[in-house]
This record gives structure tokens, C-alpha cells and sequence, in this order.
């Protein structure tokens, strides 16, 4: 055997510095080191974050879920003997304002939930003064960090030259692998469906491209091969031609017959197989379809369950999550201060039913006037900071001797 077939049969066996098992020709290796990356899926479409982004289930699924986190009210309290109370200033203001001098709270929140629900995790690091206190939050690009395990044991993350320490990183990831270290991105993990949407985009808008005319054979007495040739490149220009001009027809020699080969949009089911993969995107993100505008089933009646469905079992998820990894590592274990999302704006309902709910809530002395203006934005009044109670409710062992003394009072009357 020569050298050269040597060469040809003996496959490349380079080994990632990290981890020797993970071949650098692997496509695991980015998502080994936590970083995303790209992936091939089996209709041979190369499966990349930007790549998925461009199908527009993929775009309003992100879009929809990083801009409602990032959009709900983010408050510090302090817990106290009487319960709680609103902490303001300090890393409340940088929580719920602006993360650092460059980014808002909105911006640095939608961008990592972006990062986190595409590539699979987001990472915040933590400026201090020397004496502890939070001045800034940054965030980093998971693309240029190595998320590593020191001898000790402990996770730590190398940026360039700067090693950083767990507590010093607010580390979000969608799933982690078993190390603990590495991430699972959404994409990269379902890139065979992801990948199948891809390629109907694709499918389809060559077939519009192609004047909607399908792939075509023309069969006939050809003398020679040139003369095949020159028959394809002409019925290729005559279609190109009437797409253009917008002709119905195209003429071909007598004696030829044309006819189509593969399948045409309508047989290949591609509308429908469009519409799976919107459900298969709302599966993946845990959404309701509604919101990735998929309205095929939507009623009036079932919007609203599922705007419910939204808030209590995928907003409500990856609010506590961001806020667990906050309170450690801004405050610590077993301090007093805590963030926490404010999700009522998302459980408000229309107006009749808030203003039903309010009522019943302050006539039965959970909230004072003034807290549900409050919820409404609207101004305190004089004298609403008090609980209010309905006069006419009594206990029940009450209203049984009242009644009682009503009916022994009537048998008096009768009496006399």
C-alpha cells in the first residue's frame, strides 16, 4: 500500500487540551467547553445559533422569552420581624436600572437570556470594591470563557489571563451536562429539527425562485449527447424567461415531452410541516403556541389559559432561577437582602376581573385601599391605609346566638 492510501485511510485522531476523549473534529467540542458552536443535522444543513435564529419560529420563541424576563419588575427586599421591606439604592438600583454605565437593566437582562436560550448558558461578571460592595455587573461572552474545576474541587472561570471565582460569575445555563461544567445549548441539541425547518426554507424558496415550476425531465430523440445539452440549458432559459415575463407557456420541440420530477410543495406536505415545526419550537421552549403566533387552534378562551400556562409554569421557572443565582451570588447564603421578580403584571387579567379580585381582597382585610391603588398605579389617598373588613361578618357561633335571642324575643311579643 502506498503512502499516499495510507494517508487517505487513516482518520484524523487530534484530542481537544481539555479533555483527550473529545476529538477536535467533533462537533461535541464546542458544546463541551460550554460554548455552543455548530452542528450538522441529517438533512445536511449545518445547524448554527445565527442559522436558527433566521427560522421565525426560532426568532419570536427567543425574542418573546428573553424581552418578558427582562421586562418584569426586579426588586431587593430585606426580611424583617414584620416580614419584608422594599430595599432601595445600591445593588437594587443596579438590578433594577442599570446593570453598569453602558447597559440598562433591560438591555443586560435581555441579552443574557438571549445568550442563555440559544447557545445554552449566560455568564455576569460581579465588580466589587475592596471593602465587598457590588459597583457593576458585566456581562461575558460564554464564547471566549473556560468554565474549569480546579484540584480543590471548585468551579472556576478563565477568561484570556483572569481567573475568576465562582462567587464572583452569576452563571445561567439552560442544562448542564453531568460534569457540572459544560452546557447543553436548545439549539445545537435539537439541530435535527431545527435543521429540517431550515431546509423546508430553503426547499421552498428555491422552488418560488424557479418561477414555481418543479424540477423538470424533457425526454425525446436526442442524435447526440451535445445536442442533450443544448436541449437542457434552452428549456432552462425558456423557464427562467416566462418567470420573468410572467408567460403560462413554454414551447418544446415536437416530438419531447416534459415531466416533473420529485415532489412539489403541496405533495410534500410543506405548509404542514411548517406548521409541526412551529409546535416542535414551542415544545423545545416550553411555550404555549399562541406565543410564537402560531393561532391555529387558538380560541378566545384557551389564549387566556395559556397566557396563565406562561406566567406560572415557564416565566415563573426561569425567574426563580435567575433569582437563586442572584441572591447567592450577590448576597450570599443565609443573608436578609433577596431579589425577587415581581409577576403580578402578568397575572393581571382585563380590567373587571382585577378590579373583582381587589374588592374581595380588601373587603376581606388582605390589602388596604391604598395597596390596591398601588397595584394600579395609581396615587394613595387620604385614610386608605387602613384594613377594612365587611360589618356584617360575624362568626358563626355569633350569628347563632343572635338568632337565638331574635326568636326567644318574637315568643315574648307572641305573648303579650
Amino acid at each position: 500500500m502506498s503512502l499516499l492510501s495510507r494517508l487517505r485511510r487513516a482518520p484524523e485522531r487530534r484530542a481537544s487540551i481539555e479533555d483527550p476523549r473529545v476529538p477536535v473534529s467533533s462537533d461535541r467540542i464546542l458544546s463541551f467547553l460550554g460554548l455552543g458552536g455548530a452542528a450538522a443535522s441529517a438533512t445536511g444543513e449545518v445547524v448554527t445559533i445565527d442559522a436558527a435564529l433566521g427560522v421565525p419560529a426560532v426568532w419570536a420563541a427567543v425574542n418573546f422569552l428573553s424581552r418578558t424576563v427582562a421586562a418584569l419588575p426586579l426588586h431587593v427586599h430585606r426580611r424583617t420581624g414584620a416580614g419584608r421591606e422594599r430595599v432601595r439604592g445600591g445593588v437594587a438600583e443596579l438590578l433594577g436600572f442599570a446593570a453598569n454605565e453602558e447597559t440598562t437593566s433591560f438591555d443586560w437582562r435581555k441579552q443574557e437570556f438571549d445568550r442563555l436560550l440559544t447557545a445554552g448558558r449566560s455568564l455576569t461578571f460581579i465588580e466589587r470594591a475592596p471593602d465587598g460592595t457590588v459597583l457593576n455587573l458585566w456581562p461575558l461572552d460564554p464564547t471566549q470563557v473556560r468554565v474549569l474545576r480546579g484540584a480543590d474541587g471548585r468551579k472556576r472561570y478563565q477568561l484570556k489571563a483572569a481567573v475568576y471565582e465562582a462567587r464572583e460569575v452569576i452563571d445561567l445555563a439552560f442544562m448542564l451536562r453531568p460534569d457540572g461544567l459544560a452546557a447543553r445549548s436548545p439549539i445545537l441539541t435539537n439541530r435535527e429539527d431545527i435543521g429540517l425547518m431550515i431546509a423546508a426554507t430553503r426547499y421552498g424558496a428555491r422552488w418560488f425562485h424557479g418561477g414555481g415550476v418543479p424540477p423538470l425531465v424533457m425526454t425525446g430523440a436526442f442524435v447526440s449527447g451535445a445536442g442533450l445539452r443544448r436541449a437542457s440549458e434552452d428549456l432552462s432559459r425558456a423557464v427562467e424567461e416566462a418567470a420573468r415575463e410572467g408567460r403560462p407557456a413554454i414551447a418544446i420541440p415536437d416530438g419531447h415531452t416534459l415531466s416533473p420530477i420529485g415532489a412539489d410543495p403541496e405533495k410534500s406536505q410543506l405548509i404542514a410541516l411548517q406548521r409541526f415545526g412551529i409546535e416542535q419550537v414551542a415544545r423545545i421552549y416550553g411555550l404555549p403556541p399562541v406565543f410564537v403566533q402560531d393561532l391555529t387552534h387558538g380560541t378566545f378562551s384557551n389564549t387566556e389559559q395559556q397566557d396563565l400556562q406562561l406566567a406560572k409554569h415557564v416565566v415563573a421557572h426561569w425567574a426563580r432561577q435567575f433569582e437563586s443565582q442572584i441572591n447567592l451570588k450577590l448576597f450570599g447564603r443565609g443573608a436578609d437582602l433577596f431579589a425577587e421578580f415581581n409577576l403580578d403584571g402578568l397575572m393581571r387579567g382585563d380590567f373587571a376581573t382585577r378590579m373583582g379580585g381587589y374588592a374581595t381582597a380588601i373587603q376581606n382585610g388582605l390589602l388596604t385601599p391604598n395597596e390596591g391603588r398601588a397595584a394600579e398605579n395609581r396615587p394613595a389617598l387620604p385614610g386608605g391605609d387602613a384594613l377594612l373588613v365587611q360589618g356584617a361578618t360575624v362568626p358563626l357561633s355569633a350569628q347563632i346566638n343572635v338568632t337565638a335571642a331574635a326568636m326567644a324575643a318574637k315568643e315574648d311579643d307572641d305573648g303579650a
